[in-house]
């Protein structure tokens, strides 16, 4: 059992890190587009979509979602409870 309780604390580890990622990718930007925050730190759309929710429901990111003819945009910043 303790290889199983150090790949929980890794997987927990790793979570955290990505999210401060998301943060300190966003802190310097007023809105950032999702697709940049993704590939900036190596994620997929599902993960990210995750904790950006995370984010949003604990009140630290904004998240505005626009259409147009080129398609779906979704835009992120920080709150200034993020900040």
């Amino acid at each position: 059992m303790e290889g199983f309780g150090r790949s929980i604390k890794r997987a927990t580890i790793n979570a955290a890190m990505k999210t401060a990622t998301v943060a300190a990718l966003l802190a310097p930007a007023d809105w950032v587009e999702f697709g940049f925050v993704r590939d900036a730190v190596g994620t997929s759309d599902s993960a990210l979509s995750k904790q950006v929710a995370a984010l949003a429901d604990a009140g630290y990111v904004e998240v505005c979602k626009t259409r147009n003819r080129t398609g779906c945009h979704t835009h992120l910043r920080l709150t200034a409870h993020g900040r």
